[in-house]
């Protein structure tokens, strides 16, 4: 068994089984915490994570070939829909001591959880608020180099786009997971990414699209510029 940085993305790793297989992974911030069971793995005295694309779909994204991945180490990252930390989680790992992730999520359940792992990860920030409301958190949140968001609302690339004019400069990035599902049932998901795609170039360039099945039904992550 053997770890690999990733071809193209650093701070990202596989971890080479003996089998053959390959995993995701990144190297764990908080050492020796689980943050939802995910499996710890030490090599040469490194604790990695195993990342489950499963359970994350920026893992999915990157299992898919996304052509760029624009959190790396030392990035200001503003995560919108962090939920109980999961993805948030491993983006923490990745962005390292240097960088920060303002974790915005509005359901008072998953934050509960989410304190907890913010609580052993300093570059963790938690807020209890609604995404649609960003100038509520505007004191809160600097100028940021991404925005992710996991928000699976009708008007979710509107969520987007209204955060990106307060957090986000010229040329930074966005990434937008978006589930077809969540704005309209009656479609074809191609139908609805298209539709929303339409919206987006109105304001961002669009640099890559990935259908995210079979990990994550419906779904497409998308990569952004301002």
């Amino acid at each position: 068994m053997k770890a690999v940085e990733h071809e193209r993305f650093k701070s990202v790793y596989w971890i080479e089984l003996d089998d053959g297989t390959r995993k995701l992974a990144t190297i764990n911030l908080d050492r020796g915490a689980q943050v939802y069971g995910e499996k710890l793995i030490e090599l040469d005295g490194v604790e990695y994570r195993l990342w489950d694309p499963y359970r994350s779909k920026l893992a999915a994204a990157i299992i898919r070939n996304i052509k760029v991945n624009p959190i790396t180490n030392g990035k200001n990252v503003l995560y919108l829909g962090a939920a109980s930390g999961t993805t948030s989680s491993h983006v923490s790992d990745i962005v390292g001591e240097e960088g920060c992730v303002y974790c915005v999520e509005v359901s008072s359940r998953p934050i509960r959880d989410l304190l907890r792992v913010c609580a052993k990860r300093k570059n963790m920030l938690p807020i209890l608020a609604d995404a649609r409301l960003p100038h509520c958190y505007c004191s809160l949140v600097k100028k940021v180099d991404v925005i992710y968001q996991d928000i699976a609302q009708p008007d979710q690339t509107e969520i987007l786009l209204a955060n990106a004019k307060i957090f986000l400069p010229k040329g930074g990035y966005a990434m937008l997971s978006l589930k077809a599902r969540s704005i309209d049932v009656t479609k074809e998901p191609r139908e609805i990414f298209r539709n929303e795609m339409e919206k987006l170039e109105k304001e961002m360039e669009i640099i890559d699209v990935k259908v995210l099945d079979p990990y994550e039904k419906d779904h497409a992550m998308f990569v952004l510029r301002r």
